[in-house]
């Protein structure tokens, strides 16, 4: 779709955009995977270690070629994630305060009507927010699986709704009860025991989550190392061999990654500015206007309309550009202060409060 608008560089550029975007994610279910390890051992091994096991493990699920083969795990990691979701907003409701504030004495929740964050703090928290609703490029790869393709539609709307919902319900109970005590990741927001059983219930989740966007990653590079050659369709030696070299590959980059940068929302947020922002904004708002170029000329809603996906465009560079520079600030601030002990610490980070 991308060269239809803007020829081979624009396709480049966006596959680019998309295979960083999906390593990224991979990165973040390495970290998300690591730290339940970590919580579940008591720390009884160093930090890169468990990532190292988690990579593997997510590496592994990922090389299994089709979708139609990992649906199983699909199916077993939402309920997974979402009953170990659950555990923990009802276990928050439950406290007399947040398990992250102090213990003891008075402590504020950081509630404001109308905040004043850095331009930096705001934009990092904008795109960690964004990037929940911003995995829309992977459905694609799943309707050229599809048996039946026509399903596609319905299947969206049925997924995208129960996202947004759970999203915000959840995400707004644990707020209300945690405020800024909340930690990353936020399964270790109802204290020490809830910690552990939500993290035991969810490592199912938390790695087929890594699994399914390295495997998205791979798929891109696999079909377009192979797309004019026979072997695409075909096993063998060189199917294979490629294949796995692509998840094998992709998965060690997440890897590294995800030690260069262990704080969760920090590589949340830098994938929603850097990639999500120009295919996830730009690149549909810029597909529309060329699909509805006439509407410029047209009556006043149309002419609304048009107009609007222009500005769509604008806060997707934006969020691209800005969003990108706040987190990299943040990310050094980090680093300047020991709050990210660099990469391959053996540092735990995962009580990293909001």
């Amino acid at each position: 779709m991308a060269q239809v608008v803007g020829g081979p560089v624009l396709r480049e550029i966006c596959g680019a955009l998309f295979i960083i975007a999906y390593v990224l994610c991979s990165g973040s279910g390495i970290i998300g995977l690591a730290t339940g390890l970590n919580a579940l051992s008591d720390h009884a091994a160093c930090t890169v270690w468990w990532a190292f096991l988690s990579a593997a493990v997510i590496v592994a699920c990922a090389s299994v070629r089709k979708f139609e083969k990992i649906g199983w795990l699909t199916w077993a990691g939402f309920v997974s994630i979402y009953v170990a979701v659950f555990i923990v907003v009802i276990g928050v409701t439950t406290r007399d305060r947040p398990a992250a504030a102090p213990p003891t004495g008075d402590y504020d929740f950081g509630y404001h009507t109308i905040a004043y964050p850095s331009f930096m703090v705001g934009m990092t928290a904008t795109c960690t927010i964004f990037v929940s609703s911003a995995g829309t490029s992977a459905f694609l790869p799943v309707i050229s699986e599809m048996t039946n393709p026509r399903d596609y539609n319905k299947a969206v709307y049925v997924c995208m709704a129960l996202v947004q919902a759970s999203y915000l319900t959840f995400s707004l109970v644990v707020y209300k009860w945690c405020g800024k005590w909340v930690t990353n990741p936020s399964l270790g927001s109802a204290g020490p025991t809830l910690k552990k059983v939500a993290y035991g219930i969810g490592l199912i989740g938390l790695a087929v989550s890594g699994c399914l966007y390295l495997h998205v990653a791979a798929k891109y590079v696999f079909v377009r190392i192979l797309r004019n050659s026979p072997h695409l369709q075909k096993n063998s030696l060189i199917h294979w061999g490629t294949w796995l070299t692509c998840t094998t590959v992709l998965g060690a980059v997440a890897f590294i990654l995800a030690e260069a940068i262990p704080i969760f929302n920090y590589l949340i947020a830098l994938t929603g500015s850097i990639c999500f922002a120009p295919i996830a904004i730009c690149l549909p708002g810029w597909l529309w206007l060329y699909d509805h170029w006439e509407y410029r000329n047209a009556g006043a809603l149309k002419m609304t309309m048009w107009y609007a996906h222009w500005v769509l465009i604008a806060i997707g560079v934006f969020t691209c550009v800005g969003g990108t520079y706040g987190v990299v600030e943040q990310i050094k601030a980090a680093y300047a202060s020991g709050a990210i002990g660099g990469a391959f610490s053996c540092a735990d980070n995962s009580n990293t409060h909001a």
